[in-house]
C-alpha cells in the first residue's frame, strides 16, 4: 500500500511539472483525432471545474490542485470507456442519463451556494417540501457565468451526439474490465490523501484524509475531491452508511463528560422563576430591519431587556428554521460530522429539553406556527421535545385563503389566542408558548407570497406602485411587528404583562434575498458572522443591559434554565448559560470556523479582528471539535435514553 501510495504521489508530481506548451503542441494532434471523446468530456468536466474556480474563495484545495481533477478525469474517463465498448443505443442513453444528471448538479449545487454559502447535500431533501413552492424563484438567481456555461456544455453535448459510431457493439468482457479497473483506481485515490488524524485533534478539519473520510464539510468535501465524486459519495453517506452504531469509545468519552455535575448558579439565578414565558422565534428577521422605522414595537422591547447584541443564529444543515427550533428546546445542533437532518431524531430520548423542564414544575406548554404538523414532522417532533401541543394555523382547516400566512392571525385567531394565553386553562397559571412566526418568509416579491396579500390588504396593489425587494422584506416585517403589537396589548389585556417574559430572535438571518447588494450594504457577508440577528429577552421590570460577550441559539436554553431557576447539569447542553461571568463567548460554525467576540479564525488562521496566538487558537479549536464531538455523539448514540437505562438499572438493583 505504502507503494502504491508513493508511485501515485509520484504521478502527482510529474503532472505538476508538466511544461504547458510541450503539451499544447503535442494534445492538438491527439483532439483532433479524438474530437467525440474530447468533446464528450469537456461537456461534463467544464460543469466541474468552472464550479469549483467560481467558488476557489472558500480556501482549501485550489481548482488546479491533482486531487478533484483526478477525481473527476476517473468518473468521465470511466464513462467515456464504457461507452466506447457498448452499442450507439446504449451509450447514448448511458451518456443522456449521465449528463442530465450532471446538469441538474451543477445548477443545484451553484444555486445552492449563492444561497447559503455552502453546497447542495442531499440530507436536505427532507425539507423540500417546503421549499419547493419558490423553485422557481431561486432559478431566477441563475448567474450569467452559468449560463454561458451551461450554453457551452450543451454545445459540446450536441456535437457528442453528433459523433456516435453507428458501427459499435457491445464487447461485455471490455465492460466489466472497465468496471473492475474503476474500482481499483477509485479505492487506491484516497490512499494519496495521506493518513487521517484523530477526529478530536484541534486541526483534524485541515487534514485532506479526515475530510473525506467524515465528508461532513461541504464546502471542503467539493474542493477537495470534485463535483462527480461529490455527488456520488454523498448520496451514500447521506442514505446508505450507517451512522447509529454507537462504539464503546463514543460512550465512554460521553460517560467521562456527563459524570461531572459542576453546581451553576450566579447573579441571575431564578430572577424569573414563577412567570409565564413566550419564545418569539421571528422568521427571516435580519438586524437591517429590527429599526423604528420597520418594527417600533420589537425596537421598544429590546429597549427595555437583557440585549445579546453579539448573537448568531447560525444556519447548520437542511432546515435552517427547525434546525433553531431544535437547538432552544433540545441544547443541541444539527449533527457536525454526519448528513443527518435535526427533525429526524423524533425518537431520541430528550428528557432535559426546556419544554421537559418546565412541565415537571407544573407549566403548560405549547407550539404555535402558521404551517401544519407535517413539515419538518414537527408534529412528532414537538411531543418527542415535551410539549402538550404543536398547534397550525392551517391545520384548523377553517381558512378560504391563505391569510394563515399573516402572523397577526397567531394572535387574532381565536383558538390560538385562548392557547397562547393560557386562557382555556385557568387553573394551570404558568405557561410556556413557543411562537414562530412565518410572514417574513420568501418570496419577497408584489406578485407573490405574504407582500402581495399585504399590499392586497393595504390597497396598494396598484401598478404604480413597484416596490423593491427590500421594500416587501420591510412590508413583510412590519407585518411580524404589528403581531408583536398585538401581543403586548393581549398580555396587558388579561393581566399577564407583568408576569410574563419574552425571549426574542430570528431563527436566521435573510439568507433568501436574490439582491446581493442588500446583504453588502448592511452586513458583513465575506465571512459567517452574516449570521449576526437580534437576540433579547424581555420583562416588564428589566433595566436595559448589553451582553456584548458572543451567543448563538445554543445559548439560549441554558441561560433561561438559569433565569427561571430549573437546575439541571450544565454539562448536559452543548452551549453556556451567557449570563454567567465565566461564560467565554463563543460561536461555531459547520466549516468549523469561530468568532469569540474579537477575532474570527478559520483554518486555523485569524481572518478577522485582533491577532491570537497559535496556542490560543489551538486551544479553542480543540474545545470546538470536543463541543462537536459531544453534540454529534449524544444525537447518534441516543445516549439520554442510555442514560436513563443505566439509572433505571441501578433503581431496580437497590
Amino acid at each position: 500500500m505504502k507503494s502504491v501510495k508513493n508511485n501515485f504521489n509520484k504521478l502527482i508530481d510529474k503532472i505538476k511539472n508538466i511544461d504547458i506548451k510541450t503539451f499544447i503542441k503535442k494534445i492538438i494532434p491527439f483532439i483532433i483525432k479524438n474530437k467525440f471523446y474530447v468533446f464528450m468530456f469537456l461537456s461534463l468536466y467544464i460543469f466541474d471545474i468552472s464550479t469549483r474556480i467560481m467558488t476557489n474563495n472558500i480556501g482549501f484545495v485550489h481548482f488546479l490542485n491533482p486531487y478533484p481533477n483526478l477525481f473527476s478525469c476517473l468518473w468521465i474517463l470511466t464513462l467515456i470507456f464504457l461507452i466506447k465498448n457498448m452499442k450507439n443505443i446504449y451509450g447514448k442513453l448511458i451518456y443522456a442519463l449521465f449528463y442530465g444528471f450532471t446538469f441538474i448538479m451543477f445548477l443545484t449545487h451553484n444555486l445552492y451556494y449563492t444561497y447559503f454559502k455552502v453546497f447542495f447535500d442531499f440530507s436536505v431533501l427532507n425539507a423540500a417540501s417546503e421549499g419547493s413552492s419558490y423553485l422557481l424563484d431561486t432559478l431566477k438567481d441563475i448567474k450569467i457565468w452559468m449560463y454561458v456555461i451551461i450554453i457551452i456544455s450543451l454545445t459540446l453535448a450536441v456535437l457528442t451526439y453528433k459523433n456516435f459510431n453507428k458501427n459499435r457493439k457491445n464487447n461485455k468482457k471490455n465492460i466489466l474490465k472497465i468496471i473492475m479497473i474503476f474500482i481499483v483506481i477509485h479505492a487506491l485515490f484516497p490512499l494519496s490523501l495521506g493518513g487521517a488524524t484523530k477526529s478530536l485533534e484541534w486541526n483534524a478539519w485541515k487534514n485532506k484524509r479526515n475530510v473525506y473520510n467524515t465528508f461532513n464539510d461541504n464546502n471542503k468535501s467539493m474542493e477537495l475531491v470534485g463535483m462527480f465524486e461529490y455527488n456520488v459519495r454523498n448520496l451514500y453517506i447521506t442514505y446508505f452508511r450507517d451512522t447509529k452504531e454507537s462504539s464503546d469509545e463514543s460512550i465512554s468519552f460521553l460517560d467521562e463528560i456527563f459524570k461531572e455535575n459542576p453546581i451553576h448558579q450566579n447573579a441571575y439565578t431564578g430572577i424569573f422563576e414563577g412567570r409565564n414565558l413566550i419564545f418569539l422565534q421571528l422568521e427571516s428577521i435580519d438586524t437591517f430591519l429590527t429599526n423604528e422605522e420597520v418594527m417600533p414595537n420589537l425596537v421598544s422591547l429590546r429597549n427595555h431587556s437583557i440585549n445579546f447584541t453579539d448573537h448568531y443564529s447560525f444556519v447548520n444543515g437542511g432546515g435552517s428554521t427547525f434546525n433553531s427550533e431544535f437547538m432552544i428546546n433540545t441544547g443541541y445542533a444539527t449533527p457536525y460530522t454526519f448528513n443527518q437532518n435535526a427533525y429526524t431524531f423524533s425518537k431520541n430520548n430528550f428528557d432535559y429539553s426546556l419544554p421537559r423542564l418546565f412541565k415537571s414544575v407544573g407549566y403548560t406548554v405549547n407550539a404555535f406556527h402558521m404551517n401544519s404538523s407535517e413539515y419538518y414532522s414537527r408534529g412528532v417532533n414537538y411531543k418527542n421535545f415535551g410539549y402538550d401541543s404543536y398547534n397550525g394555523l392551517k391545520d384548523l382547516g377553517t381558512y378560504t385563503d391563505k391569510c394563515y400566512e399573516l402572523d397577526t392571525e397567531l394572535i387574532n385567531n381565536e383558538k390560538f389566542n385562548s392557547m397562547i394565553f393560557n386562557v382555556e386553562n385557568p387553573l394551570n397559571e404558568h405557561f410556556v408558548s413557543y411562537i414562530i412566526s412565518y410572514t417574513a418568509h420568501t418570496p419577497f416579491q408584489k406578485d407573490k407570497g405574504t407582500c402581495s396579500m399585504l399590499l392586497d390588504l393595504e390597497e396598494k396593489n396598484d401598478p404604480n406602485f413597484n416596490p423593491t425587494e427590500l421594500d416587501c422584506m420591510k412590508i413583510q416585517a412590519k407585518e411580524t411587528d404589528d403581531m408583536i403589537g398585538l401581543l403586548m396589548e393581549n398580555l396587558k389585556e388579561k393581566g399577564l404583562y407583568d408576569n410574563t417574559v419574552l425571549v426574542v430572535y430570528a431563527d436566521h438571518y435573510a439568507y433568501t434575498i436574490t439582491d446581493e447588494t442588500i446583504l453588502n450594504a448592511y452586513k458583513d457577508t465575506s465571512t459567517n458572522l452574516i449570521n449576526h440577528t437580534d437576540c433579547f429577552i424581555w420583562a416588564s421590570d428589566i433595566t436595559y443591559q448589553e451582553i456584548t460577550k458572543t451567543t448563538s441559539q445554543l445559548n439560549i436554553m441554558p441561560t433561561i434554565l438559569n433565569l427561571f431557576n430549573l437546575y439541571v447539569n450544565p454539562n448536559y447542553y452543548i452551549g453556556e448559560d451567557a449570563l454567567d461571568p465565566d461564560y467565554f463567548g463563543l460561536v461555531f460554525f459547520s466549516d468549523n470556523s469561530w468568532w469569540d467576540g474579537k477575532r474570527y479564525v478559520q483554518n486555523g488562521e485569524v481572518i478577522k479582528g485582533l491577532p491570537a496566538t497559535i496556542e490560543y487558537i489551538e486551544s479553542t479549536s480543540t474545545k470546538i471539535n470536543n463541543l462537536i464531538a459531544k453534540n454529534d455523539e449524544v444525537l447518534k448514540t441516543n445516549y439520554f435514553k442510555k442514560l436513563k437505562d443505566k439509572d433505571k438499572e441501578i433503581v431496580e438493583n437497590k
